[in-house]
């Protein structure tokens, strides 16, 4: 029973599969049936009835009889052919022959998807013969229009033309045989031949007004205004080299004589139409043109500038050679005070070597502009460096004629220092002697033995002569140090005493009660009387600080106070 079950069960599913299948491939004949129905009953007849208005001859003719030949088929062999297809695959699916029934399917697509193939092609090649028509009829019109207008331009500006009229006409004439054969292949219904030969009438027109457009303007260029500013060059030229301008560098006469001769070969083409390369010659001409104009305007500003600066120059020149001069006596003088290093005893010599070859420089100029053989463009960029040069000199002369006067100033500066470092030092071994110490320990006396030394050595430094004051400055600066030092040193250790002497009678009151803060007293007392005044320092502060933590601040605080009012008074 068990068995039983499961092979109705099993028949069952079979059943239901074979019937969702059969569903399946019923639904895919239904759609193949409306699409066949839908190619058979496209009115191809109809839409073929609209090639009638055409003239039926020729293309036209062979080519509705190649449509309807294709239509027939379609309608004749390939949709009875998918009919019988349609049965087949139905009875198929009838028996469940499902496998054989998809093959039959896929042919049936195959033969609907050649009838849509066929019916397009139709259609869009009637389109296309239809819409040539409508488009030459309308172009045809408008290309005769311009064709009329381009020979009425020819026939009413032919002095504008020149020499490429005939050219001109015979161009146009080219294009009258094309608009009989359009006629003739539209009686005899070629429209897409036609249409063809309205394409090409359309480039020739385009190309047929850029020329008439093209050719007056580039003529003009080439018979007028290239030759009127070769004139205009030439005169130019010639009033220049009267007025003693010298011009052979520009080689102007080779180029206008080569440019003249070049214009004949530009109209030869012109004739010709060969108007793609006379239009950019033309506009690279006037760039060479607009450049020469350039160069002889340059040549007059030049003339100018050297005619209204020439004189200065020299004058600057004198003025210059003069000051250098008197740089160099100035030198020679300055030399017995003071010491000067080889290079800066150098500079006023340098400077009249330069300046004797910019003499010579100049000379040589001013003969160029008399002899009336050299380019003033050249001539102004030798004089602007020649001014240049000049004025690189003056600079130089003048700081150094500054650098010799400020020596004297340098020296009396050197000298005031030296008086308010000695004052300093005096100062300094004032306030040791006056302050209450027991004496002054070595190092303090050899720092002041140091610092009397420098202040000896700049002393003998400043009574050289020549006095060289890189060196003065240098002892100097050593000096200023050294003393700075001492008189930093004596005020720390005056400071240093005062606060020993406070701390230790600050620490007395605790003597009698504390052994420790004794011993620290009796010897920081040792040290002081002995000049070791760090050390007395360090034993004192220990002491209070054992005694009374905290009261070295108030201490020193008292002492700074007391260190202000002595200073103040």
């Amino acid at each position: 029973m068990k068995y039983i079950i499961i092979i109705v069960i099993v028949l069952l599913a079979l059943f239901f599969v074979g019937l969702f299948t059969r569903r399946k491939h019923t639904a895919i004949i239904q759609r193949l049936e409306n699409e066949k129905m839908q190619i058979q009953h496209y009115p191809i007849f109809e839409e073929l009835t609209k090639v009638k208005a055409l003239n039926m001859n020729g293309q036209t003719e062979e080519m509705f009889e190649h449509w309807r030949n294709m239509w027939t088929e379609v309608i004749d062999v390939h949709v009875i052919k998918i009919d019988s297809m349609l049965f087949d695959a139905e009875e198929y699916i009838d028996r469940f022959k499902f496998k054989k029934a998809t093959h039959v399917e896929r042919e049936i697509e195959q033969y609907i998807e050649k009838c849509e193939q066929s019916k397009n092609q139709i259609i869009h090649e009637l389109d296309e013969l239809i819409g040539s028509e409508e488009k030459n009829r309308i172009e045809i019109e408008q290309l005769k229009e311009q064709y009329r207008s381009a020979r009425k331009t020819l026939l009413a500006h032919q002095y504008s033309f020149g020499p490429a009229l005939s050219s001109l006409e015979k161009l146009v004439e080219q294009i009258t045989p094309k608009f009989d054969e359009f006629v003739n292949l539209t009686q005899e219904g070629n429209y897409l031949q036609a249409r063809e030969i309205v394409l090409a009438l359309n480039s020739e027109s385009q190309n047929l007004f850029h020329l008439l457009n093209e050719v007056p303007t580039l003529l003009t260029e080439i018979q007028t205004k290239i030759p009127n500013a070769i004139h205009e060059l030439r005169n130019g030229q010639r009033e220049m080299e009267e007025q003693s301008f010298y011009l052979r560098h520009l080689e102007l006469t080779e180029y206008l004589d080569k440019l003249e001769a070049e214009l004949e070969t530009l109209k030869k083409q012109l004739a010709n139409l060969e108007v793609s390369i006379v239009a950019p010659r033309i506009e690279e001409i006037n760039d060479e043109i607009e450049h020469y104009y350039d160069l002889l305007e340059k040549e007059v500003l030049a003339k100018n500038y050297v005619d209204k600066n020439c004189d200065h120059t020299f004058t600057s020149l004198n003025e210059v050679l003069k000051v250098t001069k008197e740089v160099s006596n100035e030198t020679v003088y300055v030399q017995n005070s003071y010491h000067l290093s080889e290079k800066e005893a150098e500079i006023p010599k340098l400077g009249l070597k330069q300046l004797e070859v910019i003499q010579k420089r100049y000379e040589l100029l001013v003969s160029r502009v008399r002899e009336e053989k050299s380019a003033y463009s050249s001539l102004q960029e030798e004089l602007i460096e020649i001014s240049e040069e000049i004025e690189r000199i003056k600079d130089e002369q003048e700081q150094f004629s500054n650098r010799l006067k400020n020596l004297r100033i340098d020296e009396n500066k050197a000298r005031a220092q030296l008086d308010s470092l000695r004052k300093l030092l005096q100062d300094t071994d004032r306030q040791l002697n006056k302050a209450n110490i027991p004496g002054i320990p070595e190092e303090m006396d050899a720092r002041i033995e140091e610092a009397e030394e420098q202040l000896f050595i700049v002393m003998q430094s400043l009574q050289e002569v020549p006095l060289n004051m890189h060196l003065v400055h240098s002892n100097l600066q050593n000096a200023e140090k050294c003393i700075q030092e001492v008189n930093s040193h004596a005020k720390e250790m005056i400071e240093n005493v005062m606060l020993i002497e406070r701390m230790i009678q600050y620490g007395n009151r605790y003597r009698a009660t504390n052994q420790r803060v004794h011993q620290l007293l009796l010897d920081a007392e040792e040290a002081f009387h002995q000049y070791r005044y760090i050390k007395a320092l360090e034993d004192a502060a220990a002491a209070v600080e054992a005694a009374e933590p905290g009261a070295i601040k108030r201490i020193e605080e008292l002492v700074q106070e007391e260190m202000y009012a002595k200073s103040q008074s």
